[in-house]
């Protein structure tokens, strides 16, 4: 069995294993069980997800993040759900190892992959394993919502359908506002851009929330654009293997009588508050933000997870790294907290 003696870093906590969910040959679900006391550290979003402190014999650990398969209005306790890849270490790891009682270090739901209201129409679309954040979404769709919810998802063949008798039940419960369209590789062939574009159109009107391998998102993508679906609509959730440990403390650089005299200043509006703050011009947002003892949402650190995605209302910042950023979300005033550093004297950002 494994145990952890302490967290590695004062935002991580450890959690014990309630319980493992076989979904498909090739992937589980982890179930946590959540102390009392961490409840609140640990509330999320649809749509959010874990990152994970994962035994490496090379390099001590990985971290790996993975999408929360539960809704926080439905469901007792998190789940993340897992899928192997063919050169996964994370991903093979938990499926070969993990057992109920087993501990895991994990840091705290991050993430912006979430609708802002519950309120609206979806048209949620998924392929493998990017069903896990969509689902999220779908259960809390439905049972906070009112609107009419589309899911389009994708798999290799009928054996890979994860969550297949969760949204059997799901469909014939919420019958009158949940429409899947289930779309078999080996019966249809890959779905191109016209096709689901001719599903899409009708529901033009919607907000539309993608997961999937990169070929399924390029799809996706152009699809909605030939259906007509404004791109500030359109949400895509991104991972990419991170390379360094998020689980490590930050130290800020310490900042000299000079650069302290030349930092930008920055008015920051964060889940409602607005703070005033010296930003110094070498560092990033979300340093500055931590030295201040700002819970400011981030994970990687490296530009890969968009967690501390925010908006420029004003100013000028230049980034290091764009990272999970495409060029229309820079032009849309999208920045990474992690990466930005002050061009402008004065900034106003919001998260």
């Amino acid at each position: 069995m494994t145990t952890i003696e302490v967290p590695h870093s004062s935002r991580s906590a450890v959690l014990t294993v309630s319980g493992v969910i076989e979904e498909t040959p090739d992937a589980r679900s982890l179930v946590f069980d959540v102390p009392a006391d961490m409840k609140s550290k640990f509330h999320y979003k649809p749509g959010q997800f874990l990152t994970l402190r994962i035994p490496s014999d090379l390099t001590g650990s990985v971290a790996r993040c993975y999408s929360l398969a539960s809704s926080p209005f439905t469901d007792d306790a998190p789940k993340v759900t897992i899928k192997r890849t063919a050169d996964g270490y994370g991903s093979n790891w938990l499926c070969d190892n993990i057992s109920v009682g087993d501990q895991i270090e994990v840091l705290p739901p991050s993430g912006v992959f979430t609708p802002k209201s519950l309120d609206h129409d979806f048209l949620l679309l998924g392929a493998g394993s990017g069903i896990t954040p969509v689902m999220s979404i779908l259960k809390a769709a439905l049972t906070e919502g009112k609107g009419r919810v589309v899911l389009f998802y994708a798999n290799r063949d009928e054996n890979s359908v994860i969550f297949a008798a969760e949204l059997r039940e799901l469909a014939a419960k919420y019958a009158d506002r949940l429409t899947i369209v289930h779309w078999v590789e080996s019966i249809q062939g890959l779905p191109t851009a016209a096709q689901i574009a001719t599903l899409a159109a009708p529901f033009a009107s919607s907000e539309a929330f993608m997961c999937g391998p990169g070929p399924f998102m390029d799809t996706v993508h152009e699809a909605l654009a030939q259906a007509g679906m404004p791109r500030t609509r359109v949400h895509a959730e991104i991972f990419n293997s991170l390379a360094g440990d998020p689980f490590k403390d930050v130290d800020p650089e310490e900042i000299t009588d000079e650069e302290a005299a030349d930092a930008a200043t920055v008015e920051v509006e964060l889940d409602g508050e607005t703070h005033n703050l010296s930003w110094p011009r070498k560092q990033t947002l979300v340093d500055v933000m931590l030295s201040k003892g700002l819970d400011v949402p981030y994970s990687c650190q490296e530009g890969e997870c968009g967690s501390c995605a925010c908006t420029v209302l004003e100013g000028k910042v230049e980034m290091d790294h764009a990272g999970v950023l495409d060029q229309e979300d820079i032009d849309n005033g999208y920045i990474l907290g992690c990466q930005a550093k002050p061009v402008s004297d004065h900034l106003k950002i919001e998260f």
